[in-house]
């Protein structure tokens, strides 16, 4: 590793508490692992860790003093620290012990908590919040350009045609090269997009002919049953994406690669997000089986908003349980006048989708109007995104994010949740570490955070929600 510059000579990993985002304390993740705490030790960082901070996934005090760590109780841990670490948001009993000037790097959620914005702003603490930083520019792999190039060609004549409006898209199976075409398809808002199991039966079927297109991966898809043969046989247009990378893959790639510049900024650089939208969906799909328990699960009608990372996630626990048709909801789809076609008779709702700022708490893709006239009891909504009084989620009866205290609510007679933190759903352990190796690289690696507010690179600056303050 090349030698350094650190401005923030002194850190605190500081324990998990209650807080406005973790009511209860029952958030145990801790920001860091004694390993990671061992690489920015080992980087010339002195780094303080109160005692018990990762106790709640089962990191003893023993290996964080191994790693080189200085432990430090509750009531000396803020003291004369340079930077602050922490997963949440802090308590606000704890902003009165942060020095002036010292930088709080945390998952700040800056917009969803304005009392306590204020009071960091008051105190003159730095803010870098890390669910805003962001790859900068835009990281894309060849596997992921090729899953996009392939659907943009699968796609072109109905575009070329202007028929792309009255065309349904059917994507047969789920893997992370499918994922990325069913990204591509939605942001050119077809009349329709959906998943389907590959288990699904001609018979199963409901539109056939050339206003449909089938779009598969014979690198996973066994065909045994002959269902692409039947499909061509009755006018459907199908595109075989494993034929298309052995035919085109290298030139593709490059071609798009030549006339694409990255972009400035690409996806979150500390995230669980796949996993929260897995650990989301089971929640939701746990929840139905309560609800409906004589209903099968894999004839049910499940919505999924948004094809961004979350809903990906929720589309692949949603397909791996079994369902056999996911409907996949774009901009098309959540129109007004389409929107309650889709939230008629369904059984599993989950948002994916979320809204930009200006429009939050004006536009609502689930209504609460829908809960009452559309959605049926007993069904379930789950909202992947979350929000606050003042940062609306696209869920109308989302006022504020669910917490573990009290996970779900009944509107309706639906129910609906808004859960914070999904990862904490049998996976706390794990997204613990996940998030702890993605801080330490940006922290000391890539971004080099360490070296100070006046050095933060394009994807960190913007991610600095208050301040600077020296």
């Amino acid at each position: 590793m090349e030698k350094l510059s650190i401005t923030f000579k002194n850190v605190a990993l500081v324990k998990e508490i209650e807080s406005p985002e973790n009511p209860g304390g029952l958030e145990k993740r801790v920001a860091l692992t004694p390993e990671d705490v061992g690489q920015l030790t080992s980087a010339g960082v002195n780094v303080f860790v109160e005692y018990g901070a990762g106790l709640g996934v089962d990191f003893a005090d023993a290996e964080y003093l191994k790693n080189g760590a200085v432990m430090q109780k509750a009531d000396e841990i803020y003291k004369d620290k340079d930077m602050i670490i922490k997963f949440k948001g802090p308590s606000l009993d704890s902003i009165s012990q942060m020095k002036k000037g010292c930088t709080l790097f945390c998952m700040a959620h800056f917009h969803s908590f304005p009392d306590r914005a204020k009071m960091l702003e008051d105190s003159q603490i730095n803010v870098i919040a890390m669910e805003e930083i962001l790859e900068s520019p835009k990281v894309q792999t060849d596997e992921q350009i090729l899953s996009r190039v392939a659907m943009a060609d699968a796609l072109k004549g109905f575009i070329e045609n202007e028929t792309i409006d009255n065309l349904r898209v059917f994507v047969i199976g789920r893997n992370e090269r499918l994922a990325g075409a069913v990204r591509r398809a939605g942001n050119r808002n077809p009349l329709s997009l959906n998943m389907l199991h590959t288990d699904v039966k001609f018979e199963e079927l409901s539109h056939l002919g050339k206003e449909t297109l089938y779009f598969y991966d014979s690198k996973d898809f066994h065909d045994t049953d002959g269902l692409i043969q039947r499909l061509q046989e009755n006018g459907c247009n199908v595109f075989d994406l494993h034929e298309f990378e052995l035919e085109n893959a290298s030139a593709a790639v490059e071609d798009y690669r030549e006339g694409h510049e990255p972009f400035e900024f690409g996806l979150r650089r500390i995230q669980c997000l796949h996993v929260t939208g897995q650990a989301g969906a089971r929640y939701g799909i746990k929840l139905l089986k309560e609800n409906k328990p004589d209903l099968d699960i894999r004839e049910a009608k499940v919505v999924v908003l948004g094809y961004g990372n979350v809903a990906r996630g929720a589309m692949h626990e949603i397909y791996d349980q079994g369902f056999k048709n996911i409907n996949i909801l774009g901009r098309t789809q959540t129109a007004k006048d389409r929107i309650d076609e889709y939230l008629k008779d369904v059984d599993l709702v989950v948002n994916g989708a979320e809204l930009p700022r200006e429009i939050r708490g004006i536009t609502y893709l689930v209504s609460n109007d829908h809960l009452k006239r559309v959605i049926p009891i007993g069904s379930v909504v789950i909202d992947l995104v979350g929000g606050s009084e003042t940062n609306r989620s696209a869920v109308e009866s989302v006022l504020s994010c669910t917490f573990l205290t009290e996970p779900h609510f009944i509107k309706e007679e639906v129910t609906v949740s808004a859960l914070w933190g999904w990862p904490m759903l049998g996976m706390m352990r794990e997204s613990a570490v996940k998030y702890s190796s993605q801080i330490v690289d940006v922290l000391i690696k890539k971004e080099k955070v360490i070296e100070g507010i006046d050095s933060l690179s394009t994807g960190v600056k913007r991610a600095l929600v208050c301040g600077p303050f020296k």
